[in-house]
């Protein structure tokens, strides 16, 4: 269960957090050769980091375009009213589709920011057209299309 309160992470827990990032699959007798502290203090930091919800989980980062979905779009929405029950609605609609693949909650001239995966423009005109317009609520969408990621990265542990 996440804490409500920041948790306190010293330099060994940085350290696990570090070589996670790299590789989550580690074996913990790897891990606590690299952060240089035994396996069973190694394992127990682990699962506090783990209870604490400094470590929300733990998944695969997919390469896009090899499983067929290499167009990435950023669209900005506004809503026509920015109050709780219209946030609400439309948070609820975007959960339910797949092709959204992160959505924020903005300060500014808009809304929302979302980043969909497509196979390609017509893909997306689909989504746009077929889905997204239909949304009550939403009064404006610009889309912008990516050529390429510069950078990915992971948080920063650093400290």
């Amino acid at each position: 269960m996440k804490s409500a309160k920041p948790a306190i992470i010293d330099r060994f827990d940085r350290l696990i957090l570090r070589e996670l990032l790299d590789d989550a699959r580690i074996s913990n007798q790897t891990l606590s050769e690299r952060v240089g502290l035994s396996p069973s203090p190694c394992l127990r930091r682990l699962r506090r980091l783990e209870e604490k919800g400094v470590i929300a989980g733990y998944r695969a980062t997919i390469d896009e375009e090899s499983v067929g979905l290499p167009f990435s779009v950023f669209l900005s929405i506004k809503l026509e009213r920015q109050i709780d029950s219209s946030l609400s609605q439309f948070e609820t609609e975007i959960m339910r589709h797949p092709e959204v693949v992160d959505c924020w909650l903005m300060t500014g001239d808009n809304d929302y920011l979302l980043r969909v995966l497509a196979s390609g423009l017509q893909d997306y005109e689909t989504f746009l057209t077929g889905t997204l317009t239909k949304i009550p609520g939403v009064a404006s969408i610009q889309s912008s299309v990516s050529l390429r990621r510069v950078k990915a990265a992971n948080p920063s542990v650093a400290g």
